[in-house]
């Protein structure tokens, strides 16, 4: 008998003919998200669990007792309880890899968008507010070109980015992470910096970390007070590594000069969220890997890494905290 997965979301038909080959499945088929209740009852039963951003708590384990592999179509995990999941002998995988260079292309997107002021001044001549009335200098942005650009977070996506950043706009790139990369430094130019030197040289301060325990609110008031006031900031990680609250005062209070941000500490994002209304904040709706091929090729990876849990062979992308699961 093949075993038996559960797919928590639709998925394209390449990709579920090729988990047909291997499981039986059953797949969520609405665009709505699906409900937690109806999660758990298809999970009770199962192998395998393909899902977006899966919430798995110690709670949600002790209810899916046959469960080998959850399959995230996603490269965060921060959702997984990576404790519970060790105790159940159960693999967490992800997307890793796949979608680096979309995001890297959002992000500098937004370094564009929010620098050149390219949303605002969109929506000024769409409103037909476009005149003669209003001054040259009005237009004016801030240079990107040879700018410097702070990235917090070297990781495959930081890369991408800084590679974009010295080679195409001849930015001068610092960055800071847990470990120095000098192959990268060698390879693009680009230097190592503590965070405090960097904040205060940066133009444009991009955050590229993962969430957990210690980047929660890594990101606050005091960080925001060492950037200069012609920076904008950028995130295009999570929304929980930066002090949300700390970055809508720093905005009112010009500290800083704007912010593009691809997610919020509480997504969809609230309506009443001041950053909203704000002309000098370009916001998108967690978008970064949002292209047809990039999540094509997600689906896919975290298909092959269900397929493995479930198969006996080993998923490529199990995330590293278990890492110790895999024999």
């Amino acid at each position: 008998m093949k075993p038996k997965v559960f797919i928590a979301k639709p998925i394209p038909k390449e990709v579920e003919d090729y988990i047909a080959q291997y499981c039986d499945y059953k797949i969520w088929e609405e665009r709505e998200p699906i409900p937690m209740e109806v999660l758990l009852k298809e999970a009770a039963d199962v192998e395998g669990l393909m899902t977006p951003k899966g919430v798995i708590t110690r709670e949600f384990l002790e209810k899916a007792p046959r469960l080998k592999i959850v399959s995230n179509i996603a490269v965060g995990y921060d959702a997984f309880d990576t404790y519970a999941m060790k105790e159940h002998g159960v693999l967490g995988t992800h997307t890793p890899y796949v979608l680096d260079e979309a995001v890297a292309d959002l992000a500098f997107g937004l370094i564009l968008s929010a620098s050149r002021r390219i949303s605002e001044f969109n929506n000024l001549v769409k409103d037909g507010k476009w005149d003669k009335s209003i001054r040259e200098t009005d237009f004016y942005g801030q240079d990107v070109h040879h700018a410097t650009l702070g990235i917090i977070g070297m990781g495959r996506i930081g890369e991408k980015i800084a590679r974009r950043a010295a080679l195409g706009f001849e930015m001068n790139v610092l960055y800071n992470s847990t470990r120095r990369k000098p192959d990268l430094e060698e390879k693009y130019g680009i230097h190592y910096s503590e965070l405090n030197p960097l904040l205060e040289r940066a133009d444009f301060v991009l955050v590229m970390l993962p969430l957990n325990e210690s980047t929660y609110h890594f990101f606050g008031e005091e960080q925001f007070n060492r950037m200069k006031s012609n920076a904008i900031f950028i995130n295009c990680s999570r929304g929980q590594v930066v002090d949300e609250q700390a970055l809508i005062d720093a905005l009112k209070q010009g500290k800083i000069y704007g912010a593009g941000l691809d997610v919020f500490e509480v997504e969809p994002v609230e309506k009443d969220n001041p950053l909203l209304k704000m002309d000098n904040v370009v916001v998108l709706p967690h978008i970064g890997s949002a292209t047809e091929q990039t999540r094509f090729d997600m689906a896919m990876k975290a298909a092959e890494n269900l397929v493995a849990g479930v198969t006996g062979s080993v998923p490529e992308n199990v995330v590293p905290e278990l890492q110790c699961l895999v024999k």
